[in-house]
Parts: C-alpha cells; structure tokens; sequence
C-alpha cells in the first residue's frame, strides 16, 4: 500500500499579500504551489490537498455586501459563502493539477469535494467570536449592522482602524464523507476536501444537520480528516522552510526534528505567535497523536528537499 499524505495549502499558496487577487494572479499562484506536489506523488504518495481560502472568502462577504447595498440583493450567510469559496477554489487547484499531471505524464483522477466539517454546538467558541472575516467598517456603519443583522464587531487595531465583524471559529469535530476520501485517495486518486476548514455544521437533537455562522482552522481540519483516513503523513506548507525558536531575535533558531513533548513545551513557552504559527503546531501535534507518522512544516518549494521542513514525530526519528 502507498504512503497517504495530507497537504494542506496556506493562503499564499493561491494569493499573495501584495497582489489584487485577479484570476490570472491566483492561477498562476495555484501552478507554481503545485508543482511541488509532484515530488510526493513521483515518491509513491496518494495525496489528499486542503486548501485555506481567507482571502477568497473575505472578498465573497464584500461582493455581498456591495450587491446589498447598490442593488437590493440578499446576503448569503457565512456556510454558503465557505462553500463558494470550497467550489472556486477547488476548481482551480483541480484544473491546474490536472495540467501539470499530464505535463509530467502522470495519469491521476482528481476530484474536489465540497466538505462539510460537524462541530460542536456547544464549543466554548460561540461564546467568544474571535475570527475576523469581511471588510473594516465605520463605528455607525458596525453599530447599525449589528442592530439589523446581529452581527458582533470588534474594533480592528491594525491597518487604519475600524471595525470588523468577528464570528466563532470552532474545533472540528468530524468531516462529512471522510470514508469516501479515504476510499478514493487509497485507489490512487487526488482527493481536494476540507477547503478553507470546511463549510461548519451541527447536528440537532432531530439528528438534523444544521448551518453555522463561523469558520473553522483549516490546518485543525487538515489534521482531523487526516487522522480519521489513517494518512501516514501531514505537510503544511506555507511561508517559512522551518519553524522556529526565538522567531526573529538575535538568537533565532532553526529546529528541524522534533518530538511531541518538546513541541508541546516550546508551545506553553509562547514560541509560536497566537494567529500564525501556533495553531499550525497545534494542528501537527493533533495528528500524530492521533495515529499520524509525521507532520511537516516547510515551504513549497523546499518539499523535495529533505533537509528543509521541521518534522514533529511523536519519539524523535532515528
């Protein structure tokens, strides 16, 4: 049996922060990430993609917004806005995928699913919104949009001020249809799921599956159907070759083999910043506590290059 990898896409896998987020940008964005995958697969590993989609999402509330406000057109909530963006995405990974196989002369079937991802309705997170999403509004602009909509804001310190609305970002607590991903990646075929953390559900007291005004961690999603499909191992690629200790002091330092304990001690320690690099620990540490072999950190373009990424094994590696 081949080896079953997770690889889950950072932001900037598809959008730079320097750029407008044109199609042209985005698929030329999405080609040169890919091309990394390729090492993997001629190395013998199925693969199953994730994908994040902050940006993306962010301009689908905007284009809501705008179409309300110029022409009378109903908002979308935040679960069909997720979905869109899983689509469109999806899509576009899926299409120049298929490309760059059969530039390589690699016959592979890919299929993009539309994942929704069950959480808790009980999760201490509905409680304290904190993920912000959308565009910066003004005081009078928030507080009117919170009277008619019951949105939550929170005062946006960064940038030129304003304020945004914040919404619950639960943990995952099962992915809809993650037999079906494992059957399909195990036959050989490119599986890309939980997009942008997947689109958030509960279940009822009926047993009904009900819609959630919230995102979920798409690297906390990447781990869980991970897991759940036995996967061997879990990349996260973004925009560092490692991680680090003492991230950009004087006494900065690369750490290229950890183990579980270790990592869970620099985490308590506050090595890894709250809203970037932590929760991609978090996510590494869940997996291979979970039955995964190993999880990576590192950069696209470093993936086929073994000396590059810090791997977290639960015993450190011989």
């Amino acid at each position: 049996m081949n080896k079953l990898a997770i690889v889950a896409l950072g932001g900037n896998a598809l959008l730079r922060g320097n750029q407008k987020g044109t199609v042209e940008e985005q698929n030329q964005n999405t080609t040169d990430t890919l091309e990394n995958l390729i090492f993997l697969i001629k190395e013998g590993y199925d693969i199953v993609i994730a994908h994040g989609n902050g940006p993306q999402v962010g301009n689908i509330l905007m284009r809501n917004d705008a179409g309300e406000q110029m022409y009378n057109i109903p908002q979308m909530p935040l679960d069909i806005d997720v979905a869109d963006s899983q689509g469109g995405i999806g899509y576009m990974i899926e299409r120049n995928l298929r490309n760059i196989l059969k530039k390589h002369g690699i016959q592979k079937d890919v299929i993009t699913l539309v994942t929704q991802v069950v959480v808790d309705k009980n999760d201490p997170a509905f409680q304290d919104p904190q993920k912000r999403v959308g565009k910066i509004y003004t005081k009078e602009q928030a507080d009117d949009l919170s009277s008619s909509k019951g949105w939550i804001f929170k005062e946006e310190v960064k940038a030129h001020g304003g304020w945004r609305r914040v919404v619950p970002s639960p943990k995952p607590v099962r992915v809809m249809n993650e037999a079906i991903v494992e059957d399909l990646a195990r036959k050989g075929n490119i599986v890309i799921t939980v997009g942008g953390g997947g689109v958030p559900v509960y279940e009822d007291e009926n047993g009904q599956i009900c819609p959630v005004e919230g995102v979920i961690d798409k690297d906390s999603a990447s781990a869980l159907i991970g897991a759940r499909i036995k996967a061997d191992e879990f990349y996260i690629l973004t925009d560092v070759p490692f991680i680090y200790k003492n991230f950009k002091k004087e006494n900065e330092e690369a750490i290229e083999f950890l183990n579980y304990q270790d990592t869970l001690e620099l985490l308590k320690d506050g090595q890894f910043a709250e809203g970037s690099m932590a929760p991609k620990i978090r996510a590494c540490l869940d997996f291979v506590k979970n039955g995964g072999k190993k999880s990576v950190i590192t950069e696209a373009t470093k993936l086929d290059d073994r000396k590059y990424g810090s791997k977290i094994t639960m015993e450190y590696e011989n």
